[in-house]
């Protein structure tokens, strides 16, 4: 779905005149340090004069105040959901680090703040309706309380069929729903069963196998522009090199997500360029 430009809240701009910004962001059990180059911020008054007009054009509350989503700019996974007022997107706005407002205590709090697990936030977007605002962002941590990546962890489908049930899993798209099931066939590779492997399974214990077969995977994909094959070929054969290839990363320990980040942080940079950069 297209999002008018309108309802995107542009934050600060780079240039080629800007300082080093690092934040060690947790990716899987490792930490990756993410560097961003962020432009000279105006001064508070300077800021909230210019974004002023924007801030009227939301649709607060009786009470002031507006539903802020928190969303992984790299995953799309929904983080968390609070309450935001003026001062509270504002703030966000100007320091980057998901800022909401507190109805129970009455004050502005900083996601993190306590436990150091801020979500630093890349854009902003704003409903049709003007009454509901995301932030876009990369948590650098767990994002809920419990310690579970996001708070959304609790199906409705899996709780009215087997209400007695207390297993917990996270809200996950397809790629991520095939990225877990890959790594539960990894944990359990050690464990011997006297049924037949799964293909999966077969793949990670078989290196040769596996690489020969995202080869061929490949090869067909690149046959469907070759061989002016219809668009559904074309997807089934992308399906099956991203399948592949993420038993691949599965085997080597690196997460979707890790991938996706770096091809965000390509996004600025021409192709050519990112190319030349890479050590041989």
């Amino acid at each position: 779905m297209a999002i008018p430009y309108s309802n995107c809240v542009q934050l600060p701009r780079t240039s080629s005149k800007c300082s080093p910004f690092r934040s060690p962001i947790r990716l899987g059990n490792r930490a990756s340090t993410i560097s961003a180059c962020l432009k000279n911020l105006d001064s508070p008054v300077r800021l909230e004069a210019k974004v002023d007009p924007l801030l009227d054009s939301v649709k607060w509350d009786d009470k002031g105040l507006a539903v802020a989503i928190a969303q992984n700019v790299d995953t799309g996974a929904i983080l968390m959901q609070g309450f935001v007022n003026r001062e509270a997107l504002l703030k966000t706005i100007s320091s980057r680090k998901a800022t909401f407002y507190s109805r129970s205590r009455s004050t502005l709090w900083t996601k993190g703040e306590t436990s150091m697990n801020f979500i630093y936030v890349c854009d902003i977007f704003l409903d049709c309706d003007r009454d509901s605002i995301i932030y876009l962002g990369k948590p650098d941590g767990p994002t809920c309380h419990t310690g579970s990546e996001t708070c959304y962890y609790t199906s409705v489908n899996d709780a009215l069929d087997n209400p007695q049930a207390d297993d917990n899993r996270l809200a996950l798209t397809t790629l991520y729903s095939l990225e877990s099931t890959i790594s539960k066939r990894k944990e359990v590779l050690s464990e011997r069963s006297d049924s037949k492997p799964s293909w999966t399974k077969r793949l990670l214990l078989d290196k040769k196998l596996l690489c020969s077969k995202i080869r061929e995977e490949a090869d067909e994909l690149c046959r469907t522009l070759e061989d002016n094959e219809d668009q559904s070929r074309t997807a089934s054969e992308m399906a099956d090199v991203l399948y592949h290839s993420m038993v691949l990363l599965a085997q080597k320990g690196v997460k979707v997500e890790e991938v996706l980040q770096v091809l965000r942080l390509r996004f600025s940079q021409s192709g050519i360029e990112e190319k030349s950069s890479r050590k041989s």
